[in-house]
């Protein structure tokens, strides 16, 4: 039995992909509970509605863009759980909520969709690539500095739509999202190394946010987490936080988890892509943390604090 409840209202965004990932989300859940009946609740964010390039949202102090509404409704109980991509949930979650579970962690690359089967390091000069992220574009640009980077905003199906109307030539986005929504690697999309483009923290990985007490959820939440992705992705995090805390920070970022060990890399790269920085580390897996805070420093060290202050 796992208690009184008969139906759970899932949060989530409007969006194709992020209504595919509740729907795996509830389908794992229905799995292992068929007794409980689960109904999605549609829920519009700040991030869905301004269009504007995230960094102007970011200058004017804007933070968790696709998970504050997610989060006032599950505060008042509209909603039992929201589903996120973890990438787009602050470090610092609001006082009564708390990550219930981070599920088994999906493509945490990036990836090239071109209009021709072009790979990314054949597109000619000048090419038009359209991403909405600046993390992406700053490290582009330093390996591709004869491509034309432009921001482009709005959700997965409506940039591929610009990329088929010829808005641009190519595209960069996160490989998770192409994968659940069945494009096939190597076919539809190609992934970009980490030696290029490391992800963004939590990258490829969703997150169930529960409200601290709901022992229901809580008991549920045990059984999705996985323990390897927590520890990679709590890494990942921790480094964020350390610099800055903001999910639209140019920070790039990638732990893993091999045996007992993690390994984590990080990266920082100036706007006009003239210089990235890096810095790995290894240590135990069950001390995310110590990876997050050795990584900062080395970055530090070598001027990550200077090169975040020009953006």
């Amino acid at each position: 039995m796992v208690g009184m409840r008969k139906k759970l209202r899932a949060g989530t965004r409007g969006s194709r992909l992020a209504r595919r990932q509740t729907a795996l989300i509830a389908a794992e859940i229905a799995d292992k509970y068929p007794e409980l009946g689960i109904e999605e609740v549609i829920i519009s964010t700040k991030g869905d509605q301004d269009r504007r390039p995230f960094q102007e949202l970011v200058i004017e102090g804007e933070t968790g863009l696709f998970a504050k509404e997610l989060e006032k409704a599950l505060l008042s109980g509209e909603i039992d759980f929201a589903v996120h991509s973890l990438k787009d949930l602050p470090v610092e979650l609001p006082s009564g909520l708390t990550l219930g579970a981070i599920p088994e962690r999906g493509l945490p690359y990036d990836a090239f969709v071109g209009r021709e089967r072009t790979a990314l390091q054949d597109l000619a000069p000048g090419s038009l690539l359209g991403t909405g992220s600046c993390r992406r574009a700053f490290q582009l640009r330093h390996f591709y500095p004869h491509l034309k980077i432009t921001d482009m905003r709005g959700n997965l199906d409506t940039r591929l739509r610009k990329l088929a109307d010829g808005d641009v030539d190519a595209l960069v986005l996160a490989a998770a999202g192409l994968q659940r929504l069945g494009y096939r690697d190597g076919h539809d999309f190609f992934l970009i190394p980490a030696q290029t483009c490391l992800p963004a923290p939590g990258q490829g990985a969703l997150a169930l946010e529960i409200r601290r007490g709901d022992d229901l959820l809580q008991d549920i939440c045990v059984k999705l987490d996985d323990y390897q992705t927590r520890q990679a992705v709590n890494a990942e995090r921790g480094l964020l936080q350390i610099l800055g805390g903001g999910c639209q920070l140019p920070l790039g970022a990638l732990a893993r988890v091999d045996g007992g060990t993690l390994t984590l890399q990080g990266t920082v790269a100036a706007a006009d892509g003239s210089r990235v920085i890096r810095a790995e580390t290894s240590c135990p897996a069950r001390n995310p943390r110590q990876a997050g805070r050795l990584v900062a420093e080395e970055l530090l060290e070598k001027g990550a604090k200077e090169i975040l202050a020009c953006e």
